[in-house]
């Protein structure tokens, strides 16, 4: 379900893929569609969003387990998140977000992420943006596939 802030909420389908290679990072990619209705000019199917980046899990100092995250999008950010991993709950927060000049405001994000029952990744997104405060913006529930 997504929506923000004079935003209608919407449904939106979604494919997440994590890629290991060998090296320290899991390759990401992320692809969502319009899953709703028909409106304002999107039909079901419509791309919505695209990032790609990598995650990046490194031992913390107090013994713990830190992840760092690098996403970019092609509408003009690109984000590194920090954060920490507590078994199954993954808790990310802007370390820096970059912009170009005719992307959207958007100054600060918040990402939750969980194996919850059946296995299933779910996921919280909270954004600031538009001078608007930290609000809740996306969140979803996926079932894995595997080929």
């Amino acid at each position: 379900m997504g929506g923000y802030e004079d935003l209608e909420g919407f449904h939106y389908g979604q494919e997440i893929t994590f890629a290991a290679d060998g090296r320290p990072a899991l390759g990401y990619v992320s692809h969502t569609w319009w899953a709703d209705e028909p409106r304002d000019g999107r039909e079901p199917g419509s791309p919505l969003a695209t990032e790609t980046g990598f995650w990046r899990v490194q031992p913390g100092e107090d013994g713990g387990t830190v992840v760092e995250v690098t996403l970019a999008h092609p509408f003009g950010i690109a984000e590194i998140y920090v954060g920490t991993v507590a078994g199954t709950r993954v808790d990310l927060d802007h370390n820096v977000l970059i912009r170009t000049a005719t992307a959207r405001d958007v100054t600060r994000s918040v990402r939750l992420y969980g194996i919850v029952e059946g296995g299933d990744l779910a996921y919280a997104i909270d954004m600031e943006a538009e001078g608007k405060p930290l609000q809740s913006h996306l969140s979803a529930r996926l079932h894995r596939v595997t080929d």
